[in-house]
């Protein structure tokens, strides 16, 4: 484990502040790759909730702020929010539209006797299966807090690092300070891009996925078929369309592509898509 640098020096008492925890995520999308992506993920500990975040989407606010802009951000990284002390967790995800799915997440753990020291900070072991993964949690009781990065929370203090056993996805602490105020996110998540969420259920989540690998260039054969402008330029993955020829090879370059990066943290909810 990397050399943590915390700027924590906590007081979890009377606060009605922001405890802000910044997570390095390295995760692989494809799982027989050998190259992890990595990000940087906030864990937002407000006063009534907690949220979980890609770091991008603070930068990305903040230019907006400081510069009178309007910029939006979204990607496939996890987005949750959840009530204090809840084990109900919101998961915003975008699919053309912007939905909610809540989940119920409670985590059964197993601790370890094995500790070790890191950056001054004691951390026990604890283990737990979870979306058909199995995971290794390295926590400390010196933080009073029993949260962690994504829906991993419940242990008797603050998650430093979490792996799962297949080498797919791993969150590390790296950072932490406090905020003065509760950060406002509804600009970056709760109205992102001016869209009101619409609450769906997970099997719908998943025939709206499976519908949009079966045509994954529905929308686009649409524009493409009503342009009349004959400046117009098409792309596909970094290809010009040319000729309608060229639509059926690239619906399955993108299927295949859909395939490799099927998956997802929880692997008992990736989409079962049809073979070749």
């Amino acid at each position: 484990m990397k050399t943590i640098f915390l700027l924590i020096m906590i007081s979890i008492s009377l606060s009605a502040q922001t405890h802000r925890f910044i997570y390095e995520y390295q995760f692989k999308m494809d799982s027989t790759s050998v190259e992890h992506r990595k990000v940087n993920m906030v864990l937002d500990i407000n006063p009534t909730d907690t949220k979980f975040y890609n770091y991008d989407f603070v930068l990305t606010d903040s230019t907006n702020i400081t510069k009178g802009q309007n910029n939006i951000i979204w990607d496939d990284t996890p987005v949750i929010i959840r009530k204090k002390n809840s084990n109900l967790n919101s998961n915003y995800i975008h699919v053309q539209n912007m939905f909610i799915i809540d989940t119920e997440d409670k985590i059964n753990w197993k601790l370890s006797d094995e500790t070790k020291s890191v950056g001054g900070y004691k951390l026990q072991k604890a283990t737990a299966k979870f979306g058909a993964r199995n995971w290794t949690a390295w926590f400390t009781k010196d933080i009073n807090l029993n949260e962690g990065p994504y829906k991993f929370k419940g242990l008797p203090g603050l998650i430093f690092e979490i792996y799962d056993d297949k080498n797919n996805f791993k969150f590390s602490l790296v950072k932490s300070y406090k905020l003065a105020k509760t950060y406002e996110t509804r600009s970056i998540i709760e109205n992102f891009g001016g869209q009101k969420p619409i609450k769906i259920k997970e099997d719908q989540l998943a025939k709206m996925l499976l519908d949009n690998f079966n045509d994954p260039l529905h929308d686009f054969k649409e524009h493409y078929k009503n342009n009349t402008d004959p400046s117009a330029h098409f792309m596909v993955m970094g290809i010009e369309v040319k000729s309608p020829d060229q639509l059926k090879e690239l619906s399955d370059m993108m299927q295949n592509n859909i395939r490799k990066n099927n998956n997802p943290i929880e692997l008992n909810k990736a989409v079962k898509y049809p073979a070749k």
